[in-house]
């Protein structure tokens, strides 16, 4: 059963190198500067933003997040801007942190059983803290 699962996965690696190659791109090359040792994570993204920015505009963005960005990464969103694809720096910036948490996705998958217990001790401590100061107490009675 795993020599299969491993036939299989090598099967749709050796098929997505041939793509690759037909497109000028050979992953040997692309990756024999990289140093690195360990599992590698191969993300397939789509080749237009298109519908990421028909769904974004589908969708109300009322979340303001501020966020402290270097010079380039500015210029280069001012460059989305100017190409006419999204109005703002704002979408823009909206745009690619949502694309970059699609590509992340199965990483934070695998940390949010850890960020459940998190929520859990902090309850936890809470109610030991009421238990201990008493219920009107902490920054929600003002006491």
């Amino acid at each position: 059963m795993v020599e299969r699962q491993k036939d299989a996965a090598g099967g749709i690696l050796d098929k997505v190198q041939e793509k690759l190659k037909k497109l000028g791109i050979d992953i040997e090359t692309c990756c024999d500067h990289i140093d690195y040792e360990g599992p590698v994570k191969c993300v397939v993204v789509a080749p237009g933003l298109k519908r990421s920015v028909q769904e974004m505009g589908a969708s109300t963005r009322d979340q303001v997040v501020m966020v402290r960005i270097d010079e380039q990464t500015s210029r280069d969103l001012d460059a989305w801007v100017e190409t006419g694809a999204v109005r703002s720096r704002s979408e823009a910036a909206a745009l690619f942190i949502r694309e970059g948490l699609k590509v992340r996705k199965s990483e934070l998958e695998k940390l949010r059983s850890a960020l459940d217990d998190v929520k859990q001790a902090r309850e936890k401590l809470r109610d030991r803290a009421r238990e201990v100061f008493g219920e009107d107490s902490g920054p929600e009675s003002g006491g």
